[in-house]
């Protein structure tokens, strides 16, 4: 199958999960029991203020008014007569993006989500770039010694670090890096790019840290099932020496560390909420989790729709990845009839 047909078939299953999701995430805030009007007038107001931010907010409609309206709204030309008004719009070409307005934030929901989605994804991005290179190097370094102490010291230490809650790992680096080294900085965002840089360091080591384990174990077991194949031992017959079969048998490794990437990727992007409030990292995490606490139904649906477009790229870059490292997966011709 060609790289463009499975490009065409992953784009086209990744927008039918997409509009399912959005679809599900609607529905189940909407039916959630709570009264999103009542809390932008507040605990205080008088029924009829209620009412009046109700007819504002359109969620004195029925369900299935409320659900189109979201339709013809999220994506829509921008000269259909139709369509809303665009000051909330994010234009994509003539395709218009619109989330509407936050409700407590009075902010188009395109603006929030610029501002903070790009922020994760360089969390995302440098947490798996921690966590592939630490995690494979220690995983290769423990199959290079496998059976002996150095691999079982680096196999047990993983496991403790995959065992360790986030949360912990990430009050433990505060405590070294920023409170007694104070090389770096507690919390926070910061206000120039080299505070921005400095502020993503222990963030990032700590998604990376907890995901490195990870890979140590997959990495580690898969290149000891590779070094005991048959083409392993055929290279050392030839007089290869084992820096030449691990590099060998490492381009084998490299389908299950790839997807793995791509998945852990896509789970980042998601929102890693216990790390970014921690940290107070001004991400999409920490964002869902503020929409959630205050019914900011339109934020809330913002958030999740860019989550789930990174979880859906990130699929397709491991279904292309592994297309292009696998000669396997290009030979593949789909079953009749799927």
């Amino acid at each position: 199958m060609t790289m463009a047909r499975t490009l065409a078939r992953r784009l086209a299953h990744g927008l039918v999960v997409l509009f399912a999701t959005v679809t599900l995430a609607f529905f189940l805030n909407e039916v959630v029991p709570s009264d999103p009007a009542r809390m932008v007038a507040g605990a205080q107001a008088r029924a009829e203020d209620v009412e009046k931010v109700r007819r504002e907010l359109g969620t004195n409609k029925p369900l299935a008014q409320r659900y189109a309206r979201f339709l013809r709204r999220l994506v829509h030309v921008a000269s259909t007569k139709a369509a809303p008004d665009h000051a909330t719009c994010a234009a994509l070409g003539p395709l218009h993006l619109d989330l509407g307005k936050s409700y407590q934030k009075r902010r188009p929901v395109v603006d929030i989500l610029a501002e903070r989605a790009p922020r994760t994804i360089a969390l995302a991005f440098t947490a798996v770039l921690v966590q592939a290179l630490l995690g494979t190097a220690l995983g290769l370094f423990a199959a290079k010694h496998r059976r002996t102490l150095k691999d079982r010291v680096t196999v047990g230490s993983s496991l403790v670090a995959t065992s360790a809650p986030t949360f912990m790992t990430g009050l433990l680096l505060q405590l070294f890096f920023a409170k007694i080294l104070g090389v770096l900085p507690l919390d926070g965002f910061g206000a120039s790019f080299s505070d921005h840089v400095a502020s993503i360091v222990l963030p990032s080591l700590t998604l990376g840290l907890y995901g490195a384990a990870l890979y140590t174990r997959i990495s580690r077991d898969e290149m000891v099932t590779e070094l005991g194949r048959d083409y392993v031992r055929t290279a050392k017959a030839k007089g290869a020496g084992p820096t030449a079969v691990m590099r060998h048998a490492f381009r084998n490794v490299l389908v299950p560390l790839v997807t793995l990437v791509g998945l852990d990727l896509g789970a980042l992007v998601s929102g890693a909420a216990v790390t970014e409030t921690l940290f107070r990292w001004p991400g999409l995490g920490s964002l869902a989790v503020e929409a959630l606490l205050d019914r900011d139904g339109p934020v809330l649906m913002g958030t999740v729709l860019v989550t789930c477009l990174g979880v859906v790229l990130s699929s397709i870059f491991v279904d292309l990845s592994v297309h292009w490292l696998d000669p396997r997966a290009r030979n593949e011709e789909p079953a009749r009839g799927s």
